[in-house]
């Protein structure tokens, strides 16, 4: 009770006190997963315990406005907010004044400074400034952003990237304090800019008429001198170092050395990571296409030197040659995983280090889930893989060349990488039927336990269509004086089923009071999260150590992009959907009665809903190569049924029942899919 008492008269202090500067010891979130290792813990937390969290006290603080449109097009944060707890301005009308202030930037092109605290003249949620990236955003405002931004604190400046026009990408500077463009900004990533002189792997290049998805946060090297962007399309993917002090793109890295191969997106919403050494760590995937048109292990290329799908690889920047392979990984089933697209890449890499453990791997590199559900931990000081091309396709799970438990995983009746969402498969775990897409969360408890938090889902049902718990599981680091560690599961949560859940991210007072966080789109992953009657997303407290459910939003937040992690912060929980919304411990002063709620969405015209979220991006895509939607508007309804059913189409129809296959079938008959 003294330790709620303590935490609530800290929150209260912090809501009410209406102070001019932020707290000296305030928590910055600067990137995405905390740092530059994407570790995804907090662990200066004072406020937000396992206690206080599941009070009454906690809930909704404030909101900003709603954030801007393009057209008719709704903003959705794809990006996470980050979070400076003191930003002094310089000039303005907050000119001379100390502030915590959050950064969000949203689909439709624009990026925020929003006031983070709390002062009678200067409501929390107030826009202090704003900046359009660009007045001609992708996809209609719905791609002008997708990653989350990088700040470097000691040039107070935000790197952000936009989407503009026939798929140009702009990578910005802008000035924390005023939302200008820093001079000599924006680099563009185009054909222009990223071409074979640039590419350290082979002859690849940006590719005219090619669309380039930048989803992967941004990252900054420790002295702020290079900026890395990860790009993600489905043919190939690219890593790209930036030069902040000549604003240029200094060097990238291709995933293939030809750009006639497909395969190697590097789109996970992780981004890069940077360990302690400066060494860069990035995920590779496969291919859709390649998939659905069964290309098979031929398509994957493991004869071919320099192609790099479905793997893990490492680098080191060197001043004047730019990006150098120096590690790699690519797990024992690599060839059967890329060529069903089941993409290890959907996941990052999280880099971290056992102190005083006496373990011969002190420095390690995890990854988990992936669309498979495995966990992976490797030595980072020893990379198992060549740097020259990945080894020979294999069935057997005992030769995977990460650290492995001496006992065997028991789907897998064999030593091998731990599974943690099931059921196992070498080819299920397209779209809906992926386990993960999240980035795993490391904490280490007052007893110098290392755990690792993962989120995404088991399945059952025809082609794994359905979620069940559980949805949250926590694997243990096992650590042993002189030999390896290794990775076991240590406990599932079974009440909570979601959807398509973000990364997790803990919250804790050193080793003390864990919590983590989870923020669910709340929908199947195929579904269109621009529709009007599209649900709000979750967010989910759990305890760290019993991994009880403490919390969860219920309707309170609004839509938001996929892949969104909160940012938790000085007492505040900060999440964004169509705008930006925090929670935390709420006094008897707070005007709730303020806040907005969104509408319960509707479940009406199932067939549009359903084609929306599974169809219309290719079918209305003119470059994609699928039928048009007039076209397909001719076929009869059986014709349509069976190709999402049992056809060329069976994986975009995985886990639709009889009658949702037919509303589709009946929706694009109708014609009004082509109006």
């Amino acid at each position: 009770m003294k330790q709620f008492l303590a935490s609530l008269a800290a929150g209260s202090a912090l809501l009410l006190g209406g102070c001019d500067t932020g707290s000296p010891q305030g928590v910055d979130k600067l990137t995405y997963h905390n740092d530059p290792a994407r570790e995804g813990w907090n662990d200066r937390e004072r406020m937000l315990s396992p206690m206080t969290v599941a009070s009454e006290r906690f809930g909704e603080l404030w909101q900003s406005p709603r954030l801007d449109f393009h057209g008719a097009t709704p903003p959705r944060l794809f990006a996470s907010p980050l979070y400076v707890s003191a930003l002094r301005f310089a000039e303005g009308v907050q000119a001379n004044r100390t502030l915590p202030v959050a950064f969000v930037v949203a689909s439709t092109g624009y990026a925020y400074a929003i006031h983070a605290g709390t002062r009678r003249d200067l409501p929390a949620g107030t826009i202090l400034w704003k900046r359009q990236l660009t007045d001609t955003p992708c996809q209609d405002g719905q791609f002008g952003n997708l990653s989350t931004p990088v700040i470097d604190r000691d040039a107070n400046r935000l790197y952000v990237t936009s989407c503009r026009g026939d798929w140009i990408w702009d990578i910005h500077a802008l000035d924390l304090r005023t939302g200008r463009e820093v001079p000599g900004w924006p680099v563009t990533a185009s054909p222009r800019t990223v071409t074979a002189e640039v590419n350290r792997n082979g002859t690849s290049h940006f590719v005219a008429g090619q669309i380039y998805y930048q989803r992967g946060a941004l990252n900054l090297s420790a002295d702020g001198s290079r900026l890395y962007v990860a790009f993600g399309p489905d043919l190939q993917g690219f890593l790209v170092s930036v030069d902040t002090r000549r604003p240029r793109i200094a060097s990238a890295f291709s995933s293939m050395p030809r750009e006639d191969l497909q395969q190697g997106g590097m789109w996970g919403a992780s981004g890069p990571a940077i360990d302690r050494q400066g060494r860069i760590y990035i995920a590779t995937g496969a291919s859709f296409m390649s998939a659905l048109e069964k290309r098979g292990i031929p398509g994957v290329y493991p004869e071919v030197a320099g192609a790099w799908g479905q793997s893990i690889l490492q680098f080191r920047d060197e001043a004047g040659a730019g990006l150098k392979l120096v590690g790699t990984y690519s797990p024992f089933n690599y060839c059967q995983t890329a060529a069903s697209d089941i993409d290890i890449a959907g996941s990052g890499a999280v880099a971290f280090d056992l102190e005083r453990s006496g373990s011969t791997t002190p420095h390690l590199l995890t990854l988990g889930a992936g669309k498979q559900g495995n966990a992976y931990l490797l030595d980072r000081d020893h990379m198992p893989g060549s740097t020259h091309k990945r080894h020979a396709c294999s069935t057997d799970p005992a030769s995977d060349g990460s650290l492995l438990a001496p006992d065997p995983q028991p789907e897998l009746h064999s030593r091998g990488p731990v599974v943690v969402f099931g059921p196992y498969s070498d080819s299920i775990g397209m779209v809906n039927s992926a386990k993960s897409r999240a980035t795993l969360a490391h904490f280490r408890n007052r007893s110098g336990e290392h755990f690792l938090y993962l989120a995404g889902s088991a399945k059952t049902g025809p082609d794994f269509g359905t979620n069940i718990p559980p949805s949250l599981v926590r694997v243990k680091v096992v650590i042993g004086s002189n030999r390896p560690a290794y990775l076991k599961v240590d406990a599932r949560e079974m009440t909570q089923t979601l959807q398509n859940p973000g990364s997790p991210v803990v919250s804790s007072n050193g080793g003390a009071n864990g919590v983590v966080w989870v923020m669910d789109t709340n929908v199947p992953r195929s579904v269109d999260i621009y529709r009007p009657d599209a649900p709000g997303s979750r967010l989910y407290a759990f305890d760290a150590r019993t991994m009880k459910l403490l919390w969860q939003s219920g309707d309170a937040l609004f839509t938001s992009g996929k892949y969104n992690e909160p940012a938790v912060v000085d007492g505040m929980v900060l999440v964004g959907t169509d705008r930006l919304q925090a929670f935390g411990l709420r006094s008897s002063a707070l005007p709730a009665g303020q806040l907005q709620h969104p509408a319960v969405a509707t479940t009406s015209n199932q067939g549009k809903a359903l084609f929306d979220g599974r169809c219309a991006a290719c079918h209305t895509n003119a470059g994609s190569g699928a039928p048009p939607i007039p076209v397909i508007a001719a076929y009869a309804q059986d014709r349509i049924v069976s190709t999402l059913k049992t056809g060329k189409m069976k994986e975009m129809g995985s886990g639709l029942s009889n009658t949702q296959l037919a509303q589709i079938a009946a929706y694009v008959r109708s014609g009004a899919a082509n109006r």
